[in-house]
C-alpha cells in the first residue's frame, strides 16, 4: 500500500506556520498617526432666486472627526460679516438676521433690510450677481447668474408603485413630470420638493444638466426631497397618498452646476472604500468653501388624493 507521505509532513508544516505567525506577530508595532489640524475655512451657503432677495449664510468649517452637537454648530456661524450684493447697476449691504428652527437654536444668516427701501434687491432672471465677503479681516468675492427659464414644466401627475418597486406600504406612489428643454446644449437643473407646504429639500439626485434631453420633451421621476444632514432610507423616495407636494425646479449657471454636482458624488461616495476621491469645486473666491448660486425657479404642485 503507497504511504501518502502529505500525513507524515503535516505535523511539521503546521508547527512551521504557527512559528511563523508568532515571529510576525512579535514584530507587530502600533502604529499612532497624528493629524494636521488645518485651520478652519469660511463656508459659504449664498443665494439668490428671481422675485425673492438673496440669503447669504455663513460659518466655519468644523474638523472632519469633530464630535457634532447643535450648540457646536450654533457657534460656528459667522456674525458681524460685511456682505455685499451688487447686479452692476446697484450693490445693497445684507443685514445680519435669524430665525429659530422649530424652536432650537437661532440660525444667523445675512440678507436685505426691509425696513430701509432703498436697499431692496430682488432678484431676476437673466441678471448676473457679484458676492463681496469681509469676514475676520479677509476678503471673498463670488459671482452668479439667475438664467433665463428655457426649460418649461408641461405637466405633473402622480402613478401607483407597481411590480418589483411596489413598497410594503401601499401608500406610497410616484410622481412623475413631463417636460421640454430648448433647444441648445448648456442648460443646467436643481430641483427640491415640499410636501404639505414644509420645507423645500433637494432629491438624492438632484442635479442634471441637457446633454441627453436636448430639445427634446421626456419624462422623468421626480424623488422626494429629504434632508441630506440625516439618514437616508431607499422608501424615502416616494411620496404618499394624502399629501400636497410642490415641485422647484430651478435652472442654474455652470459654475453652480459643478458645485452641487461633485458635492452629490461626494455625498454619496461617503463610506465606499472603492470610490475615488472628490474634489466639491466650489465658486468663492480667497479660499473659501461652498457656493454663490443664482436660481431661475417655477413651481408646480399636486394633490395626490387619499384612498
Amino acid at each position: 500500500m503507497p504511504i501518502d507521505f502529505s500525513i507524515l509532513l503535516r505535523p511539521a508544516r503546521d508547527l512551521a506556520m504557527t512559528s511563523m505567525m508568532i515571529f510576525f506577530a512579535a514584530c507587530e508595532k502600533e502604529i499612532t498617526i497624528e493629524l494636521d489640524q488645518p485651520p478652519a475655512s469660511l463656508v459659504v451657503d449664498a443665494s439668490i432666486e428671481n422675485g425673492l432677495p438673496p440669503v447669504v449664510i455663513l460659518s466655519k468649517s468644523l474638523n472632519y472627526f469633530s464630535k457634532i452637537n447643535p450648540e457646536i454648530l450654533s457657534s460656528s456661524f459667522v456674525r458681524g460679516a460685511s456682505v455685499t450684493i451688487s447686479d452692476g447697476r446697484k450693490t445693497v449691504r445684507l443685514k445680519e438676521d435669524s430665525i429659530r428652527r422649530n424652536g432650537g437654536l437661532p440660525v444667523f444668516f445675512y440678507t436685505i433690510d426691509p425696513a430701509s427701501p432703498s436697499n431692496l434687491l430682488i432678484g431676476s432672471v437673466n441678471t448676473p450677481y457679484i458676492l463681496n465677503i469681509t469676514a475676520d479681516g479677509k476678503m471673498y468675492t463670488s459671482q452668479t447668474t439667475i438664467p433665463a427659464i428655457t426649460r418649461r414644466i408641461d405637466s405633473l401627475w402622480w402613478e401607483e408603485l407597481k411590480g418589483p418597486r411596489e413598497p410594503e406600504d401601499s401608500n406610497s406612489v410616484l410622481v412623475m413630470m413631463r417636460g421640454t428643454d430648448k433647444p441648445g446644449l448648456g442648460s443646467y437643473i436643481r430641483y427640491f420638493t415640499s410636501v404639505n407646504r414644509g420645507v423645500f429639500l433637494p432629491g438624492f439626485n438632484a442635479v442634471f444638466d441637457d446633454q441627453v434631453i436636448d430639445g427634446s420633451t421626456y419624462t422623468v421621476t421626480i424623488d422626494k426631497g429629504f434632508d441630506k444632514n440625516g439618514d437616508f432610507e431607499p422608501s424615502e423616495r416616494y411620496f404618499k397618498r394624502g399629501d400636497t407636494v410642490t415641485l422647484k425646479l430651478c435652472e442654474i449657471d455652470k459654475s453652480s452646476y459643478d458645485f452641487f454636482r461633485t458635492m452629490e458624488f461626494s455625498f454619496q461616495s461617503v463610506g465606499n472604500p472603492f470610490s475615488s476621491p472628490v474634489k466639491v469645486l466650489g465658486n468663492i473666491s480667497g479660499g473659501a468653501l461652498g457656493a454663490f448660486t443664482g436660481y431661475a425657479a417655477q413651481y408646480r404642485q399636486i394633490i395626490i388624493p387619499r384612498k
